[in-house]
């Protein structure tokens, strides 16, 4: 039978990240990603810290989404997928056989590449998700509040039983982050949140991400190194190698990453001379 993580006990007693005041939000450990006898990633080591924003780059193929989906165990809907190794929160290794995926998921929402509302109303895309976990409090409090979280109630607030697909592309996506927050998620997955937005949403997309880290570890894959170098604290550079596997080659404060690589093939990249 699967049980709950329990995530409360070891909170206090993260260790600090890499020397400074941040605690680990998670530990990548020696992940390996297999989608039947393809090895999609391999030998995957990184910590994310918590209440930063960490971007995850690299060319197409790489391995990004995939270790991203890895962070809450999507995989697992993938019937040809296996992964070795440990993602840890708070000890925890997500992936120990009595851990239910549910509340992994819980725990750590995702908002995926192109906006996926739900085909009901606006009140109902935040409320259904809340009530299938449990929520028992106010509910209309919860909408509110969720979509104030995400920048949304002023402009939705006098159609909260509209259809949300009559909202635009920019306004879903913000919704879909509503409904990930409502459920008090601790960390947000952001597989290209921005992909399909024009440049002001997109801008709308990066400002949220900036003030909802205030209260959440954020986890970004993008293509747009712009991107990643406005918004993210971290950044993790992936390549392939002769096989196309995806690995990791580098990690830091982006910054450093952006101005001072340390591997050669990072500065290659982040300057244009492949991917």
């Amino acid at each position: 039978m699967s049980i709950s993580l329990d995530f409360q006990l070891s909170k206090r007693n993260d260790a600090p990240l890499d020397g400074h005041d941040i605690s680990p939000a998670l530990d990548v450990r020696g992940l390996d990603v297999y989608y039947g006898h393809f090895k999609a990633v391999k030998d995957v080591t990184l910590t994310f810290p918590a209440q930063r924003i960490t971007a995850l780059i690299g060319p197409s193929g790489c391995g990004k989404s995939t270790v991203l989906r890895c962070l809450n165990r999507m995989n697992d809907l993938i019937p040809t997928a296996r992964v070795e190794g440990e993602v840890l929160m708070h000890g925890q290794n997500i992936y120990a056989p009595q851990v239910d995926p549910v509340e992994v998921r819980k725990r750590i929402g995702m908002v995926f590449q192109k906006p996926n509302p739900f085909p009901k109303s606006i009140y109902e895309n935040i409320a259904w998700g809340a009530k299938i976990n449990g929520f028992k409090g106010n509910m209309d409090e919860l909408v509110e509040q969720s979509l104030r979280g995400a920048a949304l109630w002023d402009e939705v607030k006098d159609k909260l039983k509209q259809s949300a697909y009559s909202l635009s592309g920019g306004q879903q996506q913000r919704l879909c982050i509503a409904r990930a927050i409502a459920v008090r998620p601790e960390i947000i997955l952001m597989d290209e949140p921005a992909s399909a937005l024009d440049p002001i949403a997109t801008l709308r997309i990066e400002e949220l991400m900036r003030d909802l880290v205030e209260q959440y570890t954020i986890i970004i894959v993008t293509h747009n190194m712009q991107q990643a170098a406005r918004v993210a604290d971290y950044t993790a550079f992936f390549m392939v190698d002769e096989s196309r596997t995806g690995f990791l080659v580098e990690y830091g404060e982006s910054d450093q990453i952006f101005t001072r690589p340390k591997d050669q093939r990072t500065e290659d990249y982040i300057t244009g001379r492949f991917g």
